[in-house]
């Protein structure tokens, strides 16, 4: 049974993507989700992560409060490191679980697992394939600002932080174009679907 990671640049459309998969019955998991229950109080980097950024990062309610913990580690490469080698080990045996879990409880269908750095984060190993939605940088701009009103300075910033395109096509079983209408996705997305499911049951 495939476990498939759906992955991509910011702005590409790959919650989009996500979003048509769940429509057609797809089971997801959000590492964005995961991500953040990691680190709720009682999750497993909870305290890992007040021992190495300390109290400042704590809100009043005594939650990690992403605001002021994001200008510490993207100010520093070395405490982003930190961060991640904290966070990403353990996102990785949640997402484990997660995915044990549904198949102990009759899961047959390919899961689905959104991540926009499987790839970085050694996440490989969780999937069967890659699945990979690409689309042009000026569409990627265009979206991204009204989406979320970032000047194209700021997007481009961010695009340039990110691993390339050329460098996750190479783990990539499949890639999604995004350039056309939101019908020319869904069509794509359907059709690679039904191919998954097909391999699936192989």
């Amino acid at each position: 049974m495939l476990t498939i990671g759906l992955t991509g640049g910011i702005g590409s459309g790959k919650s989009t993507v996500t979003k048509i998969l769940a429509d057609l019955g797809a089971p997801i998991i959000d590492a964005d989700q995961v991500g953040h229950a990691i680190y709720a109080p009682g999750g497993p980097a909870y305290d890992d992560m007040i021992a190495a950024f300390g109290d400042g990062i704590l809100a009043a309610d005594r939650t990690i409060d992403r605001k002021k913990l994001g200008p510490i580690v993207f100010a520093d490469p070395a405490a982003l490191k930190r961060l991640n080698s904290i966070v990403h080990p353990k996102m990785f045996d949640r997402m484990r679980q997660l995915i044990d879990a549904m198949r102990a409880a009759g899961e047959r269908q390919p899961i689905v697992i959104e991540a926009a750095i499987l790839i970085e984060a050694n996440w490989l190993p969780l999937f069967n394939e890659v699945w990979l939605v690409v689309t042009s940088k000026d569409r990627v701009i265009e979206r991204v600002e009204r989406d979320r009103g970032l000047a194209r300075e700021q997007t481009e910033a961010r695009i340039k932080a990110q691993l390339s395109d050329d460098e996750r096509r190479k783990h990539a079983a499949l890639v999604i174009t995004n350039d056309g209408t939101i019908d020319d996705l869904r069509t794509a997305v359907t059709q690679a679907w039904h191919q998954a499911l097909e391999r699936n049951h192989q």
